[in-house]
């Protein structure tokens, strides 16, 4: 039905937008996020509401489209259920309060290690998914992965004993990641909880699964995050790929090289591992201000 749909929409776009041939290949990349997004979470788009829209926007940050990419996917997606509810597919536009990220020279917020090893404390290891939880955050944050990566991470990527993960980035390009000892040792604690579990047929060699023993999507573990970041006490906007980020940075600090970095990462480009030099500029700026002996003397004065 979704295929009929979309054709029904380029048809809508071609002929009643009049769109160029490039524009009309732009809108439909992105319908072709937003459908393949839906299908991972089994949603059709007729019973999408807000709160998936905005899980779909999160989604676009955490596997590291920037805010013009994503404002213009998600123009796109307002286009698209506009025309679900004019051609009578839809009652209404769940599109209508989606917000757009904001455009400027933002730097990604990120979290000191002690703010991590709050994340992690502030987890209840009474409930099942205890281990489980402080594995996820532990992993993202000591390897640097995407939420993606870590969703399709598999048993026989783990090359524990000698500490490091095999990584199937973007554009199915591989990589090496080594693993902290600390992360070695939450998944241990989650392995002996998984091997209790009753698992679904053909996700056995998912690393990370749900109580219904399948793997889990990127948005199980956006909520996740975004709840234990509550639960922590944690006032900073944050996603998965704020440990991302948070592991780049701490790299960065640590006086790890910027190709190093590039390469930990996955990284086409060393532009994009830039915006961590910014991140640890700032972070400069800001210790020069509070602990250089002249400034603390002005501020004393």
């Amino acid at each position: 039905m979704e295929k009929d749909i979309g054709r029904r929409y380029e048809r809508y776009l071609k002929l009643q937008r009049n769109m160029s041939g490039n524009t009309l290949d732009a809108y439909r990349r992105d319908l072709r996020k937003l459908l393949h997004y839906l299908e991972q979470e089994q949603k059709d788009v007729r019973e999408v509401t807000l709160d998936d829209l905005e899980h779909f926007s999160a989604s676009l940050h955490d596997i590291g489209i920037g805010p013009r990419s994503q404002c213009r996917i998600l123009s796109g997606v307002r286009s698209f259920f506009r025309f679900l509810q004019l051609d009578g597919y839809r009652d209404d536009d769940p599109s209508e309060l989606l917000e757009s990220p904001q455009i400027g020279d933002h730097l990604p917020e990120v979290l000191s290690t002690e703010e991590v090893d709050q994340l992690e404390a502030s987890i209840d290891l009474s409930k099942w998914e205890g281990h489980r939880n402080r594995a996820i955050i532990e992993v993202l944050f000591s390897c640097g992965l995407r939420v993606s990566e870590l969703v399709s991470l598999k048993l026989s990527d783990l090359y524990l004993d000698e500490e490091f993960v095999r990584v199937m980035g973007k554009g199915s390009k591989e990589r090496l990641v080594p693993i902290s000892r600390k992360a070695i040792r939450e998944l241990t604690f989650w392995f002996d909880d998984r091997q209790q579990m009753n698992i679904k047929a053909g996700e056995e060699d998912y690393v990370f699964l749900n109580r219904r023993g399948a793997h889990l999507t990127r948005t199980m573990i956006l909520i996740m995050i975004k709840r234990q970041a509550q639960e922590a006490g944690i006032q900073k906007t944050i996603s998965p790929h704020t440990l991302r980020h948070s592991f780049a940075t701490a790299l960065l600090e640590g006086g790890a090289d910027l190709r190093f970095i590039q390469a930990l990462l996955g990284h086409e480009d060393i532009g994009t591992t830039e915006i961590y030099t910014h991140i640890d500029t700032s972070t400069l700026r800001r210790e020069i201000l509070e602990h250089h002996p002249r400034n603390i003397s002005i501020h004393n004065t």
